[in-house]
């Protein structure tokens, strides 16, 4: 069902928006988080190592993918605000068509140059094979991220985050009985971990698309709707390539950050990816909720209710902070056995350098929350420098200071560059929404 967020109590328009939303991004982290689990439990260290090293490399095109996606669900927002529904469904189509050309271009790009990504960030040889199988298995299923991507991005920006929910709760439940079938039961191994997430996904995305196509034409219009739209895609860009270049540029950093991280050998390796998969399941929640009070805050700009913004922001900052406690208590309480769910009979080397990354960067979850919840009003606003300047500056202090402290204080002087790199960012996201929101305001007057 298709919601006006511009209408209603902002605290409860959020919570009852973002909160399939943040249900929806576990399910989506379940996909990863079962590679690892099942690679770790049925294959070993070294299988596990090598899907957490490949994850590296995955998140440039997961990067391209989220581009798509804001893009669209920003600008299908502020059409569906203004109540715009032609040029809205334009917007659609026109995403779907360049974003496929897009994907072609990547996929070409991704079996051409996969050996030479993993020899950058200096693969040990003992998982370059298992390393570069699944990332050609998922490289041959990028036209299904992106897609879908695309249709939740859609949803979103229609209001709804209910139905994104329920394809991603069946699909990711899907994908762990799928993993634990073709690695168990057909001995398929690494390989096997790749293509239940390649058939999971594929089905929850061919779904999605049908879905959005209905949804598009029970809104009706006096004029078809264009197939494709220069000034819209120029409006879909101004948002999608600044948000393709943080995610990229952050993806390109943590794989330099896996380049160090590979020259501590495979049991710190593992470590790290099963540690990684927990913090990226933190922080890919906060952005998802992000991206739902950028999508309120695209509705309320393209409806001109500018006052509802800083509400909004208040609201979001209440509901992150709410939601994060909890997590990070868990992440310290039961660092130890959330290690060992992913690894059989861990080294103690892979198990301590897990353990010590939670411990290092849980605590500053709050700070990483309110980041992405100001980093949401500037993109739900269209003020993506600033938007753009927080991300960099968060980026290269946590690679330089990786770099700098694994030198003195070994593995876990990388831990460090996390929180660093977080706080200082904080600072200016939140320095920066604060202007852009009492501008709006003063507009509006």
């Amino acid at each position: 069902m298709n919601t006006d967020l511009t209408k209603g109590k902002p605290e409860r328009v959020l919570w009852k928006f973002c909160l399939p939303l943040f249900g929806s991004v576990l399910f989506q982290q379940l996909y990863n988080i079962a590679d690892s689990l099942v690679a770790g439990k049925f294959c070993g260290e070294t299988a596990l190592a090598a899907v957490g090293n490949s994850y590296e490399i995955t998140l440039i095109f997961i990067a391209f993918a989220f581009g798509c996606n804001m893009g669209c669900s920003i600008v299908v927002s502020r059409l569906f605000g203004a109540k715009e529904y032609r040029n809205m469904k334009t917007a659609v189509f026109t995403t779907f068509i360049s974003s496929g050309i897009l994907c072609f271009l990547l996929m070409t790009f991704g079996f051409l140059l996969s050996d030479r990504l993993l020899n950058l960030i200096h693969t040990p040889k003992e998982i370059f094979y298992d390393s570069r199988l699944y990332l050609d298995i998922y490289i041959l299923g990028l036209p299904f991220l992106f897609f879908y991507n695309i249709a939740t991005g859609i949803f979103s920006a229609l209001g709804d985050s209910k139905t994104p929910f329920k394809f991603l709760a069946i699909s990711s439940t899907a994908n762990i009985l799928a993993d634990i079938l073709f690695v168990h039961k057909f001995h398929l191994n690494v390989a096997g971990v790749a293509w239940a997430t390649f058939i999971c996904q594929g089905v929850s995305c061919i779904c999605s698309i049908v879905v959005v196509i209905k949804r598009l034409d029970s809104i009706k219009t006096e004029k078809k709707a264009k197939l494709f739209s220069f000034p819209i895609l120029k409006d879909i860009i101004a948002i999608a390539v600044p948000s393709t270049l943080q995610q990229s540029f952050v993806s390109v950093g943590n794989i330099f950050i896996q380049g160090f991280i590979n020259g501590f050998g495979p049991g710190v390796i593992a470590g790290y990816a099963s540690a990684i998969k927990l913090n990226n399941l933190v922080v890919t929640s906060f952005s998802t909720i992000g991206n739902g009070i950028s999508n309120y805050t695209a509705q309320n700009v393209g409806a001109k209710t500018y006052d509802r913004i800083y509400q909004g922001f208040k609201a979001g900052i209440k509901m992150v902070i709410t939601l994060c406690l909890p997590i990070m208590i868990l992440y310290l309480v039961f660092s130890k056995q959330l290690i060992n769910f992913f690894i059989n009979n861990p080294s103690e080397l892979a198990l301590n350098s897990g353990i010590d990354f939670l411990h290092v960067v849980a605590p500053f979850y709050f700070c990483v929350a309110l980041k992405l919840t100001s980093d949401a009003i500037l993109r739900g606003s269209n003020h993506m420098n600033a938007f753009m300047i927080a991300t960099f500056t968060d980026l290269l202090l946590r690679v330089v200071l990786a770099k700098v402290f694994s030198s003195h204080f070994g593995y876990i002087g990388i831990w460090y560059a996390w929180p660093v790199g977080w706080i200082i960012a904080t600072a200016m996201s939140v320095v920066m929404c604060i202007k852009v929101v009492k501008k709006l305001e003063k507009d509006k007057k």
